[in-house]
């Protein structure tokens, strides 16, 4: 077993329950940590062998480019499209912050964190 990690992947979308930030947009950070069996590729050096990275990448950025009104709802959407584009992935954590919140106050972040298992 072995683990891919993409930390702080940076992407500008329209996510929000009011209507400004829907128009606006903000800033989004997604961390997300997939858990699948390397050792094949590992032995083989081949791309075809693992879980590409870059395909994780697109994925984050197809998800988060669909305007949602909750971070739950990006990030359940996700891990559904890893769990389905990649079947050697066994679990999954991803955390979705929304950068400089519109909620009052000085707060940097708010994340939300969900994971999922294959079973």
């Amino acid at each position: 077993m072995g683990t891919i990690t993409l930390d702080r992947v940076k992407v500008y979308a329209y996510h929000g329950c009011l209507a400004e930030e829907t128009m606006i947009g903000s800033d989004y950070l997604v961390n997300l940590n997939i858990e699948a069996d390397l050792s094949l590729s590992a032995q083989s050096d081949h791309l075809e062998d693992t879980v590409d990275y870059v395909l994780l990448r697109k994925i984050i950025t197809q998800e988060m480019s669909r305007p949602r009104k909750l971070l739950e709802t990006v990030a359940h959407s996700i891990l559904d499209h890893i769990f389905l584009k990649c079947t050697t992935v066994n679990k999954a954590t991803v955390s979705v912050s929304k950068v400089n919140p519109p909620i009052g106050g000085d707060v940097a972040l708010v994340t939300i964190t969900m994971k999922k298992e294959r079973k």
